[in-house]
Protein backbone atom coordinates (compact mmCIF):
# COMPACT_ATOMS: atom_id res chain seq x y z
CA UNK A 1 0.00 0.00 0.00
CA UNK A 2 0.75 3.63 -1.07
CA UNK A 3 0.23 6.99 0.16
CA UNK A 4 -1.52 7.99 -3.19
CA UNK A 5 -3.72 4.72 -3.23
CA UNK A 6 -7.43 5.81 -3.33
CA UNK A 7 -9.87 3.02 -1.86
CA UNK A 8 -13.63 3.06 -2.69
CA UNK A 9 -16.12 0.85 -1.24
CA UNK A 10 -19.52 0.26 -3.07
CA UNK A 11 -21.99 -0.19 -0.17
CA UNK A 12 -24.21 -3.46 0.04
CA UNK A 13 -27.72 -3.54 1.16
CA UNK A 14 -27.73 -2.93 5.10
CA UNK A 15 -25.19 -2.34 7.66
CA UNK A 16 -22.87 -2.72 5.21
CA UNK A 17 -20.02 -0.40 6.00
CA UNK A 18 -16.37 0.04 4.89
CA UNK A 19 -14.02 -1.78 7.64
CA UNK A 20 -11.75 1.02 8.21
CA UNK A 21 -11.27 4.65 7.76
CA UNK A 22 -9.16 4.05 4.74
CA UNK A 23 -12.30 3.35 2.35
CA UNK A 24 -14.50 6.19 0.90
CA UNK A 25 -17.91 4.63 0.81
CA UNK A 26 -19.77 4.93 -2.68
CA UNK A 27 -23.05 4.05 -4.16
CA UNK A 28 -26.52 4.06 -5.86
CA UNK A 29 -26.77 7.89 -3.60
CA UNK A 30 -24.02 8.90 -5.56
CA UNK A 31 -25.69 9.08 -8.99
CA UNK A 32 -28.64 12.15 -9.52
CA UNK A 33 -31.15 10.17 -10.82
CA UNK A 34 -33.60 7.56 -9.04
CA UNK A 35 -32.38 3.99 -9.11
CA UNK A 36 -35.59 2.84 -11.05
CA UNK A 37 -34.79 5.38 -14.10
CA UNK A 38 -31.01 3.68 -13.78
CA UNK A 39 -31.36 -0.07 -13.55
CA UNK A 40 -34.90 0.13 -16.28
CA UNK A 41 -36.03 -2.89 -14.30
CA UNK A 42 -39.53 -2.08 -14.72
CA UNK A 43 -39.15 -1.81 -18.43
CA UNK A 44 -37.37 -5.00 -18.84
CA UNK A 45 -39.62 -8.03 -19.94
CA UNK A 46 -38.19 -11.07 -18.07
CA UNK A 47 -35.44 -11.43 -15.22
CA UNK A 48 -31.73 -10.64 -14.77
CA UNK A 49 -29.35 -13.12 -14.22
CA UNK A 50 -27.20 -12.57 -10.79
CA UNK A 51 -23.80 -12.57 -12.96
CA UNK A 52 -25.07 -9.50 -15.21
CA UNK A 53 -26.60 -7.72 -12.32
CA UNK A 54 -23.31 -8.24 -10.52
CA UNK A 55 -21.17 -7.01 -13.59
CA UNK A 56 -23.60 -3.67 -13.78
CA UNK A 57 -22.64 -3.42 -10.08
CA UNK A 58 -19.31 -3.40 -10.82
CA UNK A 59 -18.91 -1.40 -14.31
CA UNK A 60 -21.05 1.44 -11.85
CA UNK A 61 -18.40 1.30 -9.15
CA UNK A 62 -15.77 1.52 -11.48
CA UNK A 63 -17.14 4.61 -12.92
CA UNK A 64 -17.73 6.53 -9.88
CA UNK A 65 -14.05 5.60 -8.99
CA UNK A 66 -13.03 7.28 -12.35
CA UNK A 67 -15.29 10.46 -11.84
CA UNK A 68 -13.99 10.74 -8.42
CA UNK A 69 -10.60 10.03 -8.45
CA UNK A 70 -8.60 13.38 -9.95
CA UNK A 71 -5.78 12.84 -12.31
CA UNK A 72 -4.57 16.04 -11.61
CA UNK A 73 -3.11 15.10 -7.56
CA UNK A 74 -1.17 12.31 -9.03
CA UNK A 75 2.41 12.58 -9.51
CA UNK A 76 2.16 12.17 -13.02
CA UNK A 77 -0.87 13.83 -13.44
CA UNK A 78 -2.40 11.09 -15.24
CA UNK A 79 -1.64 7.64 -13.56
CA UNK A 80 -3.66 6.92 -10.53
CA UNK A 81 -4.17 4.23 -8.07
CA UNK A 82 -7.39 2.59 -7.73
CA UNK A 83 -8.43 0.21 -5.10
CA UNK A 84 -12.00 -0.73 -5.56
CA UNK A 85 -14.43 -2.95 -3.01
CA UNK A 86 -17.30 -4.45 -4.82
CA UNK A 87 -20.22 -6.55 -3.33
CA UNK A 88 -21.36 -9.19 -5.70
CA UNK A 89 -23.88 -11.71 -5.56
CA UNK A 90 -21.53 -14.81 -7.55
CA UNK A 91 -19.21 -14.16 -5.11
CA UNK A 92 -17.08 -17.27 -6.11
CA UNK A 93 -16.61 -16.99 -9.32
CA UNK A 94 -15.93 -13.19 -8.98
CA UNK A 95 -12.91 -14.78 -6.83
CA UNK A 96 -11.20 -16.37 -9.60
CA UNK A 97 -7.74 -15.44 -10.64
CA UNK A 98 -9.04 -15.91 -14.17
CA UNK A 99 -11.77 -12.77 -13.54
CA UNK A 100 -9.68 -10.45 -11.41
CA UNK A 101 -6.91 -10.59 -14.60
CA UNK A 102 -9.64 -9.91 -16.95
CA UNK A 103 -11.12 -6.86 -14.83
CA UNK A 104 -8.23 -5.43 -14.20
CA UNK A 105 -6.61 -5.95 -17.76
CA UNK A 106 -9.54 -4.52 -18.73
CA UNK A 107 -9.70 -1.31 -16.14
CA UNK A 108 -6.45 -1.01 -16.70
CA UNK A 109 -6.31 -0.81 -20.64
CA UNK A 110 -9.72 1.78 -20.70
CA UNK A 111 -7.64 4.44 -17.90
CA UNK A 112 -3.76 4.06 -18.11
CA UNK A 113 -4.48 3.19 -13.84
CA UNK A 114 -3.11 0.85 -11.82
CA UNK A 115 -6.08 -0.86 -10.68
CA UNK A 116 -7.01 -3.69 -7.55
CA UNK A 117 -10.60 -4.74 -7.13
CA UNK A 118 -11.44 -6.97 -4.28
CA UNK A 119 -14.97 -9.00 -4.39
CA UNK A 120 -17.30 -9.63 -1.07
CA UNK A 121 -20.54 -11.26 -0.94
CA UNK A 122 -23.51 -9.34 -1.19
CA UNK A 123 -25.78 -9.21 1.66
CA UNK A 124 -29.16 -9.10 2.32
CA UNK A 125 -29.84 -9.05 -1.45
CA UNK A 126 -33.12 -8.08 -2.81
CA UNK A 127 -34.09 -8.01 -6.32
CA UNK A 128 -37.37 -5.70 -8.04
CA UNK A 129 -38.94 -8.25 -9.93
CA UNK A 130 -39.57 -7.23 -13.73
CA UNK A 131 -43.73 -6.68 -14.62
CA UNK A 132 -43.74 -9.56 -17.37
CA UNK A 133 -46.93 -10.16 -19.13
CA UNK A 134 -48.06 -12.75 -21.46
CA UNK A 135 -47.02 -12.21 -25.08
CA UNK A 136 -44.10 -9.48 -24.11
CA UNK A 137 -42.10 -8.79 -26.80
CA UNK A 138 -38.65 -10.24 -26.37
CA UNK A 139 -35.31 -8.41 -28.62
CA UNK A 140 -33.41 -10.59 -30.17
CA UNK A 141 -31.04 -8.20 -31.03
CA UNK A 142 -29.70 -4.96 -28.66
CA UNK A 143 -27.49 -2.40 -29.47
CA UNK A 144 -26.41 0.71 -27.96
CA UNK A 145 -27.53 3.81 -29.79
CA UNK A 146 -25.41 6.95 -28.64
CA UNK A 147 -27.02 9.42 -30.90
CA UNK A 148 -23.91 9.34 -32.99
CA UNK A 149 -23.32 8.50 -36.23
CA UNK A 150 -22.07 5.10 -35.99
CA UNK A 151 -24.72 3.70 -33.83
CA UNK A 152 -28.16 5.27 -35.94
CA UNK A 153 -26.24 4.14 -39.43
CA UNK A 154 -26.13 0.44 -37.10
CA UNK A 155 -29.78 0.80 -35.91
CA UNK A 156 -31.21 1.91 -39.55
CA UNK A 157 -29.36 -1.02 -41.22
CA UNK A 158 -30.75 -3.58 -38.62
CA UNK A 159 -34.26 -1.91 -38.58
CA UNK A 160 -34.14 -3.26 -41.95
CA UNK A 161 -33.26 -6.55 -41.20
CA UNK A 162 -35.73 -10.08 -41.74
CA UNK A 163 -36.49 -10.53 -38.03
CA UNK A 164 -39.84 -10.29 -37.08
CA UNK A 165 -38.44 -10.12 -33.40
CA UNK A 166 -37.96 -6.46 -32.44
CA UNK A 167 -34.51 -5.00 -32.15
CA UNK A 168 -33.81 -3.52 -28.44
CA UNK A 169 -32.37 0.11 -28.78
CA UNK A 170 -30.14 0.93 -25.13
CA UNK A 171 -29.77 4.83 -24.97
CA UNK A 172 -28.15 6.46 -22.42
CA UNK A 173 -29.18 9.77 -22.56
CA UNK A 174 -26.88 12.69 -22.18
CA UNK A 175 -27.47 16.11 -20.20
CA UNK A 176 -28.32 18.76 -22.94
CA UNK A 177 -28.27 16.24 -25.88
CA UNK A 178 -31.48 14.95 -25.43
CA UNK A 179 -33.46 16.25 -27.94
CA UNK A 180 -30.96 15.54 -30.34
CA UNK A 181 -30.75 12.02 -29.11
CA UNK A 182 -34.67 11.22 -29.40
CA UNK A 183 -34.53 12.91 -33.13
CA UNK A 184 -31.65 10.56 -33.97
CA UNK A 185 -34.22 7.89 -32.69
CA UNK A 186 -36.90 8.89 -34.84
CA UNK A 187 -34.81 9.41 -37.68
CA UNK A 188 -34.38 5.45 -37.56
CA UNK A 189 -38.07 5.12 -36.80
CA UNK A 190 -39.62 6.97 -40.11
CA UNK A 191 -37.61 4.64 -42.22
CA UNK A 192 -40.80 2.21 -41.73
CA UNK A 193 -38.76 -1.01 -41.49
CA UNK A 194 -41.00 -3.66 -40.79
CA UNK A 195 -39.04 -5.03 -38.11
CA UNK A 196 -40.25 -3.63 -34.48
CA UNK A 197 -38.11 -1.16 -32.87
CA UNK A 198 -37.85 -0.88 -28.82
CA UNK A 199 -36.37 1.86 -26.82
CA UNK A 200 -34.66 1.65 -23.38
CA UNK A 201 -33.29 4.79 -22.16
CA UNK A 202 -31.36 4.94 -19.34
CA UNK A 203 -29.12 7.52 -17.02
CA UNK A 204 -26.09 7.75 -15.05
CA UNK A 205 -25.04 11.01 -14.13
CA UNK A 206 -22.79 11.00 -10.89
CA UNK A 207 -23.46 13.55 -8.03
CA UNK A 208 -20.43 15.60 -7.35
CA UNK A 209 -18.22 13.66 -4.00
CA UNK A 210 -18.87 16.52 -1.09
CA UNK A 211 -15.44 18.04 -1.79
CA UNK A 212 -16.37 21.02 -3.62
CA UNK A 213 -13.57 19.85 -6.43
CA UNK A 214 -15.10 19.52 -10.13
CA UNK A 215 -15.35 15.90 -10.79
CA UNK A 216 -12.58 14.12 -13.06
CA UNK A 217 -12.89 15.60 -16.50
CA UNK A 218 -11.93 12.19 -18.22
CA UNK A 219 -13.79 9.16 -18.09
CA UNK A 220 -12.50 6.13 -19.32
CA UNK A 221 -14.80 3.65 -17.97
CA UNK A 222 -18.03 5.61 -19.56
CA UNK A 223 -17.66 3.15 -22.04
CA UNK A 224 -17.67 -0.08 -20.16
CA UNK A 225 -20.84 1.30 -17.85
CA UNK A 226 -22.74 1.82 -20.87
CA UNK A 227 -21.87 -2.10 -22.29
CA UNK A 228 -22.53 -3.70 -19.18
CA UNK A 229 -26.51 -1.66 -19.10
CA UNK A 230 -26.48 -3.06 -22.63
CA UNK A 231 -25.67 -6.86 -21.34
CA UNK A 232 -28.03 -6.95 -18.67
CA UNK A 233 -30.66 -5.58 -20.67
CA UNK A 234 -30.04 -8.22 -23.20
CA UNK A 235 -30.24 -11.34 -20.96
CA UNK A 236 -33.75 -10.07 -19.73
CA UNK A 237 -34.69 -10.50 -23.33
CA UNK A 238 -32.81 -13.74 -24.13
CA UNK A 239 -30.59 -11.82 -26.89
CA UNK A 240 -27.15 -13.56 -27.06
CA UNK A 241 -25.73 -10.51 -28.50
CA UNK A 242 -24.93 -7.04 -28.30
CA UNK A 243 -23.55 -4.53 -30.34
CA UNK A 244 -21.44 -1.65 -29.56
CA UNK A 245 -20.94 0.15 -33.05
CA UNK A 246 -18.06 2.61 -33.54
CA UNK A 247 -16.26 2.60 -36.97
CA UNK A 248 -12.99 0.94 -37.20
CA UNK A 249 -10.75 4.07 -37.23
CA UNK A 250 -11.90 5.22 -34.18
CA UNK A 251 -12.39 1.65 -32.40
CA UNK A 252 -8.46 1.05 -32.79
CA UNK A 253 -7.91 4.85 -32.43
CA UNK A 254 -4.45 5.54 -33.22
CA UNK A 255 -2.48 7.80 -31.13
CA UNK A 256 -1.44 10.86 -33.50
CA UNK A 257 1.53 11.99 -31.38
CA UNK A 258 3.32 10.13 -28.86
CA UNK A 259 1.89 11.86 -26.09
CA UNK A 260 -1.48 10.83 -26.99
CA UNK A 261 -0.78 6.53 -26.74
CA UNK A 262 -2.35 3.94 -24.88
CA UNK A 263 -5.30 5.34 -22.55
CA UNK A 264 -4.35 8.58 -23.44
CA UNK A 265 -6.79 8.01 -26.09
CA UNK A 266 -10.36 6.29 -25.61
CA UNK A 267 -9.92 2.37 -25.67
CA UNK A 268 -13.89 1.86 -25.21
CA UNK A 269 -14.22 -0.74 -28.73
CA UNK A 270 -10.63 -2.05 -29.14
CA UNK A 271 -11.09 -5.06 -30.48
CA UNK A 272 -8.40 -6.05 -27.51
CA UNK A 273 -11.00 -4.22 -24.90
CA UNK A 274 -13.67 -6.34 -26.32
CA UNK A 275 -11.81 -9.31 -26.06
CA UNK A 276 -11.03 -8.70 -22.46
CA UNK A 277 -15.06 -7.92 -21.98
CA UNK A 278 -16.23 -11.19 -23.58
CA UNK A 279 -13.51 -13.45 -21.65
CA UNK A 280 -14.78 -11.99 -18.30
CA UNK A 281 -18.59 -12.79 -19.61
CA UNK A 282 -17.32 -16.16 -20.33
CA UNK A 283 -16.16 -16.71 -16.96
CA UNK A 284 -18.31 -15.26 -15.08
CA UNK A 285 -21.58 -15.79 -16.64
CA UNK A 286 -23.96 -18.73 -16.63
CA UNK A 287 -21.93 -21.14 -19.62
CA UNK A 288 -19.66 -20.56 -22.31
CA UNK A 289 -20.33 -16.64 -23.03
CA UNK A 290 -24.29 -15.80 -22.48
CA UNK A 291 -23.72 -12.85 -24.44
CA UNK A 292 -20.89 -11.61 -26.77
CA UNK A 293 -20.30 -7.80 -27.05
CA UNK A 294 -19.67 -6.97 -31.12
CA UNK A 295 -18.51 -3.78 -32.83
CA UNK A 296 -20.05 -4.84 -35.92
CA UNK A 297 -18.67 -1.62 -38.02
CA UNK A 298 -14.83 -2.39 -36.74
CA UNK A 299 -13.69 -3.65 -40.74
CA UNK A 300 -15.58 -0.28 -41.97
CA UNK A 301 -14.02 3.49 -42.18
CA UNK A 302 -16.21 6.47 -40.84
CA UNK A 303 -17.01 7.39 -44.51
CA UNK A 304 -18.01 3.66 -45.05
CA UNK A 305 -20.07 3.67 -41.77
CA UNK A 306 -21.98 6.63 -43.56
CA UNK A 307 -22.01 5.23 -46.68
CA UNK A 308 -24.12 2.61 -44.86
CA UNK A 309 -26.72 4.85 -42.86
CA UNK A 310 -27.20 5.87 -46.88
CA UNK A 311 -27.69 2.89 -48.07
CA UNK A 312 -30.81 1.96 -45.22
CA UNK A 313 -32.66 4.99 -45.83
CA UNK A 314 -30.87 7.73 -43.57
CA UNK A 315 -30.70 11.49 -45.61
CA UNK A 316 -27.49 13.58 -45.37
CA UNK A 317 -30.05 15.88 -43.22
CA UNK A 318 -30.58 12.50 -40.67
CA UNK A 319 -26.39 11.79 -40.42
CA UNK A 320 -25.81 15.74 -39.87
CA UNK A 321 -28.68 15.82 -37.10
CA UNK A 322 -25.94 13.50 -34.85
CA UNK A 323 -23.40 13.14 -32.37
CA UNK A 324 -19.65 12.54 -32.88
CA UNK A 325 -18.05 15.27 -30.37
CA UNK A 326 -15.82 14.31 -27.45
CA UNK A 327 -16.35 17.89 -25.98
CA UNK A 328 -19.90 19.00 -27.21
CA UNK A 329 -20.72 22.09 -26.93
CA UNK A 330 -24.04 21.79 -25.21
CA UNK A 331 -22.24 20.03 -22.33
CA UNK A 332 -20.22 23.12 -20.94
CA UNK A 333 -22.42 25.58 -19.06
CA UNK A 334 -23.23 28.93 -20.71
CA UNK A 335 -21.91 26.64 -23.51
CA UNK A 336 -23.79 26.98 -27.21
CA UNK A 337 -26.55 24.36 -27.92
CA UNK A 338 -24.60 22.57 -30.47
CA UNK A 339 -23.89 18.85 -30.43
CA UNK A 340 -20.43 19.25 -32.36
CA UNK A 341 -17.30 21.50 -31.50
CA UNK A 342 -15.62 20.52 -34.79
CA UNK A 343 -12.04 20.47 -33.32
CA UNK A 344 -11.60 17.92 -31.48
CA UNK A 345 -10.69 14.24 -33.19
CA UNK A 346 -13.47 12.91 -33.62
CA UNK A 347 -15.16 15.77 -34.92
CA UNK A 348 -12.63 15.81 -37.53
CA UNK A 349 -13.08 11.97 -38.46
CA UNK A 350 -16.75 12.58 -38.96
CA UNK A 351 -16.16 15.56 -41.08
CA UNK A 352 -13.75 13.06 -43.22
CA UNK A 353 -16.58 10.39 -43.20
CA UNK A 354 -19.73 13.07 -44.43
CA UNK A 355 -17.43 14.47 -47.00
CA UNK A 356 -16.43 11.20 -48.36
CA UNK A 357 -20.47 9.94 -48.85
CA UNK A 358 -21.86 13.43 -49.39
CA UNK A 359 -19.34 15.34 -50.59
CA UNK A 360 -20.11 18.27 -48.36
CA UNK A 361 -20.81 18.70 -44.39
CA UNK A 362 -23.82 20.84 -43.77
CA UNK A 363 -23.27 20.06 -39.83
CA UNK A 364 -23.16 23.38 -37.74
CA UNK A 365 -20.11 23.64 -35.43
CA UNK A 366 -19.05 25.52 -32.96
CA UNK A 367 -15.56 26.16 -34.95
CA UNK A 368 -13.59 25.20 -38.40
CA UNK A 369 -9.97 24.00 -37.04
CA UNK A 370 -8.75 26.13 -40.03
CA UNK A 371 -10.29 29.11 -39.47
CA UNK A 372 -7.80 32.18 -38.88
CA UNK A 373 -7.78 33.10 -35.45
CA UNK A 374 -8.50 30.31 -33.36
CA UNK A 375 -7.46 29.51 -30.00
CA UNK A 376 -3.91 27.55 -30.36
CA UNK A 377 -5.55 24.94 -28.01
CA UNK A 378 -8.33 24.50 -29.99
CA UNK A 379 -6.34 23.57 -32.87
CA UNK A 380 -3.95 20.74 -31.08
CA UNK A 381 -6.14 17.76 -32.68
CA UNK A 382 -5.86 19.53 -36.34
CA UNK A 383 -2.23 19.91 -35.98
CA UNK A 384 -1.63 16.38 -34.70
CA UNK A 385 -3.76 14.93 -37.27
CA UNK A 386 -1.64 16.87 -40.38
CA UNK A 387 1.88 15.66 -39.00
CA UNK A 388 0.11 12.50 -38.45
CA UNK A 389 -1.13 12.13 -41.86
CA UNK A 390 1.94 13.66 -43.52
CA UNK A 391 4.27 10.89 -41.66
CA UNK A 392 4.39 6.87 -42.38
CA UNK A 393 2.39 4.55 -40.14
CA UNK A 394 2.64 1.11 -40.69
CA UNK A 395 1.55 -2.19 -38.71
CA UNK A 396 4.15 -1.59 -36.06
CA UNK A 397 2.25 1.40 -34.92
CA UNK A 398 -0.92 -0.78 -34.94
CA UNK A 399 0.17 -3.10 -32.19
CA UNK A 400 2.59 -1.13 -30.40
CA UNK A 401 0.33 1.00 -28.54
CA UNK A 402 -2.55 -1.98 -27.91
CA UNK A 403 -1.94 -5.23 -28.57
CA UNK A 404 -4.63 -6.98 -30.85
CA UNK A 405 -6.57 -9.61 -29.53
CA UNK A 406 -5.10 -13.55 -30.97
CA UNK A 407 -7.91 -14.00 -33.41
CA UNK A 408 -7.80 -10.10 -34.93
CA UNK A 409 -6.45 -10.07 -38.22
CA UNK A 410 -3.94 -7.36 -38.11
CA UNK A 411 -4.01 -6.93 -41.74
CA UNK A 412 -7.73 -6.00 -42.10
CA UNK A 413 -7.11 -3.53 -39.19
CA UNK A 414 -4.38 -2.28 -40.64
CA UNK A 415 -6.35 -1.47 -44.28
CA UNK A 416 -9.08 0.26 -42.60
CA UNK A 417 -6.65 2.71 -40.97
CA UNK A 418 -5.15 3.31 -44.29
CA UNK A 419 -8.51 3.86 -45.72
CA UNK A 420 -9.13 6.06 -43.31
CA UNK A 421 -6.11 8.22 -43.61
CA UNK A 422 -7.12 8.82 -46.90
CA UNK A 423 -10.29 9.93 -46.27
CA UNK A 424 -9.23 12.00 -43.76
CA UNK A 425 -6.51 13.64 -46.26
CA UNK A 426 -9.38 15.18 -48.19
CA UNK A 427 -10.03 17.48 -44.65
CA UNK A 428 -6.08 18.65 -45.81
CA UNK A 429 -7.73 19.91 -49.32
CA UNK A 430 -10.00 21.31 -48.26
CA UNK A 431 -7.30 23.72 -45.67
CA UNK A 432 -5.46 23.94 -48.66
CA UNK A 433 -8.35 25.09 -51.19
CA UNK A 434 -8.66 27.66 -48.33
CA UNK A 435 -5.62 29.41 -48.37
CA UNK A 436 -5.35 28.86 -44.41
CA UNK A 437 -3.66 25.45 -43.87
CA UNK A 438 -0.86 26.29 -42.08
CA UNK A 439 2.85 26.10 -42.68
CA UNK A 440 2.50 22.71 -41.22
CA UNK A 441 0.72 20.76 -45.20
CA UNK A 442 3.13 21.64 -47.82
CA UNK A 443 1.25 22.62 -50.97
CA UNK A 444 0.37 19.24 -53.22
CA UNK A 445 1.00 17.40 -50.09
CA UNK A 446 -2.50 16.90 -49.27
CA UNK A 447 -2.89 14.13 -51.87
CA UNK A 448 -0.04 11.52 -51.10
CA UNK A 449 -0.03 10.89 -47.05
CA UNK A 450 2.30 8.17 -46.34
CA UNK A 451 1.39 4.59 -45.31
CA UNK A 452 2.81 1.14 -45.32
CA UNK A 453 1.97 -0.72 -48.55
CA UNK A 454 0.90 -4.50 -48.47
CA UNK A 455 4.03 -5.67 -48.75
CA UNK A 456 4.54 -4.46 -45.10
CA UNK A 457 1.89 -5.61 -43.73
CA UNK A 458 2.33 -9.30 -44.66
Amino acid sequence: MRDDDHFLWWRGHGADRPRDGRWTGIGEEAFQEDERRITGRHRLPGPVPDWAEDLFRVARAAFLADKYVRRAGTRDRWTRRIRLSVPVTEHERWRNDAVRADLTGLLQTLTGDLWQVEFRPLTGHRVEEAMTFPGDPRASEVALLSGGLDSVSWAATRSRAADPRPLLLVMYREVGLLRLQRRVYESVERLGGERPLMLLPMSQTPKNDGSGLRLETSSRTRGLLYAAGAIRAATAHGAATVHVPENGQLAVNPPLTAARSAACSTRSVHPWTLARLNALIAAVGEGSGPVRVVNPWARLTKGEVCAAGRAAGLTPADLEATLSCGKPPARRRGGPPLANCGVCFPCLVRRSGLLHVNGTDGTPYEASPWARGLAHERGADWRALQRWLLGRYDLTDLVTDTPLPPDADPAATFDVIRRGREELARLLEVAEAAGIAGAAVPTGAARAPQAAGAADVA
